[in-house]
């Protein structure tokens, strides 16, 4: 056993002398347990080479009281460069493991079930443990060593010294093994449950300020403005561990430092995003994605629907869901009734789009349409109608992009509104005039009529970004002059609404921008989201 402990290709026996010696009791006497205190290791300099090739020891160098010399995988440690040929390591059977120096180590599954003074076979007989060189200060000792001297106080028996020696395992029945199995992975799902965003815990109550901003004050009183152009980041929110499907400011004025953020990482969170940047309150009502939420008009409720089948209504303050509704399609978008409050539609991955009311949790109308996706919902003339953006991709689907829908009796108003071969992920409405913009994925911004025929505009288009694929968000500034959109490129454009020019590119993100909204009070606050999970605000 002692000639485990190192050798080099010279001489095996001369140094399994040297390294330890037989009693009469045939039991081994190894100079590896002689092991000093930390801050007195060997130093590289404590050694001499003589011209025969031996070591030669400097008074209180690398030899022990017994004046024995020290075996090879002791000064191993102290200069790396000096070990011998590797070959000698074979395979680990058991994962290594390394001790910090700051903190104690921690249980681990493998020596769960095996006493405390029980060396591991592999540590035993694999002569050399590779050093935690990264680690300030003296050289850690070996796992061997530290197991021996930890355990040499405490389990003194003749007993555990023998097991320790011969590497005898105790046997463990399996049915123990198996309950520690369970009971290590159920303490791993449980902790990991613990590390995310909210914890599955309900949310702390959140107080809706009666006091309103003193930046949003001044602007009250008053009718809104021009819009400036925002040039600068005002603040640079992070929290989300996903990407943000979109932003939505407060629709009250005197709350509308409150933010609305919508995240892939199953949450979505409120930020005061005009005072302090801070988020607010995080919510996970949800057990996948968000992928669309709203504010209700009253400021104090929050509609959000995801790729769980789910619609959930939930209270600001409280944290409860008033509401919760099961779709049988994952949610892509949803939009409160501009009129009746207690009403929505939604639509998702299903050729179906459904009205639901809140007050009593059912479907009230649906709306049927030979398509794959909703994409976006768009209301016209007071919520009497409404257009759905589908992603009809069969060969006559130019008449299926934009579809008109009357939305009292489910009957379709009109197809025939967008005919060229592109999608188009999201519209907005122009807050003035009677028209409405489509996003579409040929990389330009279309200009319709919002009353029928619904008509596209052929002399106005708003060109520059790039969409690619991402269902990027546009619209116009509350007094009708800007439009902004986003960018597969990270970047957000700001278009004159008049000319079709570009005023202003804001390189605002690494991944893709797919969410923009103007503040509907202060003249010169822009919100970006993108898909790097990141929210901006400009100013």
């Amino acid at each position: 056993m002692a000639s485990l402990v190192a050798y080099d290709d010279s001489d095996s026996e001369a140094e399994t002398e040297a390294a330890g010696s037989v009693n009469a009791t045939s039991q081994m006497t190894d100079t590896r347990d002689v092991v000093k205190p930390r801050g007195q290791d060997f130093a590289p300099g404590g050694l001499d080479v003589t011209e025969g090739g031996a070591l030669a020891t400097k008074p209180g160098s690398c030899e022990d009281p017994a004046g024995h010399r020290l075996p090879l995988a002791r000064l191993w440690r102290s200069d790396p460069g000096s070990c011998p040929s590797r070959r000698l390591q074979w395979p680990r059977t058991e994962p290594e493991v390394t001790f910090p120096t700051n903190e104690p180590p921690r249980p681990s599954l493998w020596a769960s079930h095996t006493p405390a003074g029980h060396v591991p076979l592999a540590a035993a007989h694999v002569k050399q443990v590779k050093p935690s060189w990264g680690t300030a200060g003296s050289p850690e000792l070996s796992f061997c060593a530290q197991t021996k001297c930890d355990t040499s106080g405490t389990n003194g028996s003749s007993l555990q010294r023998r097991r320790r020696e011969d590497c005898v395992i105790p046997y463990t029945p399996k049915r123990l093994r198996q309950l520690q199995a369970v009971g290590a992975e159920t303490g791993k799902s449980n902790e990991a449950e613990a590390r995310g965003p909210c914890a599955r815990r309900a949310p702390a109550p959140l107080c809706v300020a009666s006091r309103v901003s003193e930046f949003i004050q001044p602007y009250l009183d008053s009718p809104y403005k021009e819009t400036k152009i925002p040039r600068s980041v005002l603040f640079h929110l992070r929290g989300h561990r996903g990407p943000v499907n979109g932003v939505q400011w407060c629709p009250v004025p005197s709350q509308s430092h409150m933010l609305l953020s919508a995240s892939m990482d199953k949450t979505f969170r409120v930020w005061n995003a005009v005072d302090s940047g801070g988020c607010l309150q995080t919510y996970c009502p949800h057990s996948e994605a968000v992928r669309a939420a709203r504010w209700s008009p009253c400021g104090q409720r929050i509609l959000s629907g995801g790729f769980d089948f789910a619609l959930h209504l939930t209270d600001l303050e409280t944290g409860t869901q008033l509401f919760s509704g099961q779709s049988d399609f994952r949610i892509t978008t949803l939009k409160f009734h501009p009129k009746d409050h207690s009403l929505f539609v939604c639509g998702g991955f299903s050729s179906e789009i459904k009205a639901w009311d809140i007050r009593t949790g059912k479907v009230v109308r649906s709306y049927k349409a030979a398509i794959q996706q909703t994409l976006d919902i768009l209301f016209l003339q007071e919520g009497s109608e409404f257009l759905s953006s589908t992603d009809a991709s069969s060969r006559d689907s130019a008449d299926r992009t934009i579809i008109a829908w009357d939305f009292r009796s489910s009957a379709k108003i009109s197809n025939q509104i967008f005919h060229e071969r592109y999608t188009c992920p999201s519209l907005t409405l122009h807050p003035r005039e009677p028209v409405f913009l489509a996003q579409t994925n040929g990389n330009y911004l279309a200009l319709f009529s919002a009353v029928w025929p619904y008509r596209m505009s052929r002399r106005r288009r708003y060109e520059g970004h790039k969409v690619e694929g991402y269902s990027v968000g546009c619209e116009c500034s509350p007094d009708g002059d800007l439009l902004v959109t986003g960018s597969a490129d990270g970047r957000a454009l700001l278009y004159s609404f008049r000319t079709a020019s570009r005023a202003r590119i804001l390189p605002g993100h690494a991944q893709a921008c797919v969410g923009t909204t103007f503040h509907p009070v202060l003249p010169s606050v822009l919100a970006t989201c993108s898909w790097e999970g990141d929210v901006k605000i400009w100013h």
